[in-house]
């Protein structure tokens, strides 16, 4: 599948995706979607791409200023295709390949993230499975963003994190998730 970088320092760059069908690209609109929820969020922001996949949602807020990103994912291809887009679109220095699942990362980190994207393969239940464990890992302004098939039902509320905004585009579904008194 093409994907490319859609703005920012890197924008244009076309980026790779691992063969097969283990990982399946976040499609140009729903990308677009994702960056225009976060406009305003992503300068400078500490961001987390979890089930990174081919890395290009975190390699898009990089793109647009984020500081620094932590790419998640447990696939040896996936990782090495991370680590060829970074390189690819000059943005490695602003970022962290995490070789592991993210349930165990999640579990393991100390570091708080501004921006959490959340893009794991549809139908298996690991954003229910992610969400406790990110929610304290989430800076006090934090947003989390899941994309899911748009069948797939999430959480109302899961700590202090509770649904903002469900956004629907075709075949997919996004959801935020902000800490309550933000709203």
């Amino acid at each position: 599948m093409f994907m490319r970088v859609i703005t920012g320092s890197a924008r244009g760059s076309k980026l790779q995706a691992p063969d097969g069908l283990k990982v399946r690209p976040t499609s140009e609109m729903a990308k677009e979607a994702i960056f225009s929820i976060l406009h305003f969020e992503v300068e400078q922001a500490m961001v987390l791409d979890l089930f990174a996949g081919s890395g290009q949602l975190g390699i898009e807020a990089l793109s647009r200023g984020a500081r620094f990103c932590v790419f998640v994912d447990q696939l040896r291809e996936s990782q090495e295709v991370v680590r060829q887009n970074l390189q690819h679109t000059k943005l490695a220095e602003k970022s962290r390949v995490a070789a592991m699942d993210a349930l165990a990362f999640l579990r393991s980190t100390n570091e708080t993230f501004d921006i959490a994207l959340l893009d794991p393969p549809y139908e298996q239940g690991l954003i229910d499975q992610a969400l406790p464990l990110l929610v304290p890992k989430m800076s006090p302004g934090g947003i989390i963003v899941c994309e899911t098939g748009k069948t797939e039902s999430l959480p109302e509320q899961v700590g202090d994190f509770k649904q903002f905004k469900v956004y629907r585009y075709g075949k997919i579904k996004i959801t935020t998730y902000r800490r309550e008194e933000e709203e």
